[in-house]
């Protein structure tokens, strides 16, 4: 699977187990919701300082999100 797929797909479970709209995500990064959406569906890749926004507006961390992307990226 092609990892900005993946991750995207990553993201959207993790955004979803913190039980957060893409709004309230949005906001707690200090970024756009279409943008969030764009993410979640592949079609735009985030940069290293956008993955750890994004880490810490769901409670996560950006490692966990990296080592769950690389791990789906390399099941499909």
């Amino acid at each position: 699977m092609d990892p900005g797929l993946a991750f995207g797909k990553v993201f959207r479970q993790a955004r979803k187990d913190a039980q957060l709209t893409q709004e309230q995500v949005a906001h707690a990064a200090g970024l756009d919701r279409t943008f969030i959406s764009l993410i979640e569906r592949g079609e735009r890749q985030p940069t290293v300082r956008v993955v750890f926004k994004l880490a810490y507006a769901v409670s996560t961390t950006a490692s966990n999100l990296i080592t769950l992307t690389e791990k789906l990226a390399a099941t499909e």
